[in-house]
């Protein structure tokens, strides 16, 4: 399906918003050229083509911010294990189809091209034996293929996704350095978009075991046999702001749009 159709995918944005980062508690509500970190999102995600756009959280705080900018919120249940969970909770409370496509814009990525949001809605879309989708960027250097920070993924022929992984993954047997052809390199970038049908099933699966040796929540998904589109991404994706570190970074990138926010899973 193109970006180009004359009818593009219906799909809404859910953007899970915590208060209680342990890295750096509150950061949705924090700043940035006089606006909060959360509303700078939201309006990226307006800016596709997403028919509804919502804030899922916990907190009353991030609530009455949202709905004083005047976005969209939903307050969810505090006890939620993952960002995951929160969607689907949302998901069931707006009555969406099990067919219908939720995209999941993480609350801490305010330079997050809209592009890319129609994107992975797009291509799960167009791949029906896909219960969800997600994107890459080619890696170009050693230093960030051996990065365990930095979470690779392989494919098929076909973008399906065959493993998620911290580790230097493919391998290059024959090569003097643990680092293959550029094209083989893929560096995960964390943006999903979702049947909700999955959505509801993932919840009542139980951690499976490579989810909880990796800590990444989407093995889960291949761990139970279904399968996840994966495709180059249409434009670069700066990084998301977990410390307060980086949110000095991105104000630095906003007013000289010289500098470049490193990227964490």
């Amino acid at each position: 399906m193109s970006m180009q159709d004359n009818h593009p995918p219906e799909f809404t944005v859910i953007i899970p918003a915590r208060y209680g980062s342990s890295r750096f508690p509150g950061k949705p509500l924090k700043l940035i050229a006089g606006k909060p970190m959360i509303q700078h999102v939201v309006e990226r995600a307006h800016q596709s083509q997403a028919r509804q756009v919502i804030v899922a959280t916990d907190s009353g705080s991030i609530f009455e911010t949202v709905k004083a900018f005047g976005g969209e919120a939903c307050l969810t249940h505090a006890g939620h294990q993952s960002g995951t969970d929160r969607l689907h909770e949302v998901a069931v409370k707006l009555g969406l189809s099990d067919q219908a496509i939720v995209v999941n814009v993480q609350g801490d990525e305010p330079l997050i091209p809209p592009v890319v949001i129609d994107q992975v809605a797009f291509q799960l879309a167009a791949c029906p034996k896909a219960v969800a989708a997600t994107l890459f960027e080619k890696i170009d250097a050693p230093e960030v293929f051996a990065d365990q920070n930095v979470v690779k993924v392989v494919t098929n022929q076909q973008g399906l996704a065959l493993y998620f992984s911290r580790a230097a993954i493919p391998h290059h047997r024959d090569r003097d350095q643990n680092f293959p052809e550029v094209p083989l390199a893929h560096r995960h970038i964390g943006i999903y978009a979702y049947r909700v049908e999955l959505l509801k099933r993932f919840v009542s699966w139980p951690v499976a075991a490579l989810e909880a040796a990796e800590k990444l929540e989407q093995l889960r998904i291949l761990a139970n046999g279904e399968m996840i589109h994966v495709s180059e991404v249409l434009e670069p994706v700066p990084g998301g702001v977990d410390t307060p570190e980086d949110l000095k970074l991105l104000e630095s990138h906003l007013s000289s749009s010289t500098q470049t926010i490193h990227r964490s899973e």
